[in-house]
């Protein structure tokens, strides 16, 4: 699982160019509520983790509105060496 922003607001959610396997997670910090943006290969790993951290606080989370596959989201392009 990798967190892609952390307390942030919940409309960057809405970006298509995020992962199509990212998530919006929803839980309580301080008495107020908070959001990240995450991604994972497992749903699983998602509750497991804030589970773990948060217990009751813990809300919810739902898939963003990326479309992105993941293998290409997550790549550099590297520039091409001039030839001489």
């Amino acid at each position: 699982m990798k967190i892609l922003h952390e307390q942030c607001d919940p409309i960057l959610a809405n970006d298509r160019s995020l992962p199509y396997n990212s998530y919006l997670v929803v839980y309580e910090l301080d008495n107020s509520v908070a959001h990240d943006i995450v991604t994972c290969d497992k749903k699983i790993e998602i509750f497991d983790y804030y589970w773990d951290r948060y217990r009751e606080k813990f809300k919810s989370f739902k898939q963003t509105e990326g479309r992105i596959n993941p293998r290409l989201w997550s790549c550099d392009t590297k520039k091409d060496k001039k030839k001489k």
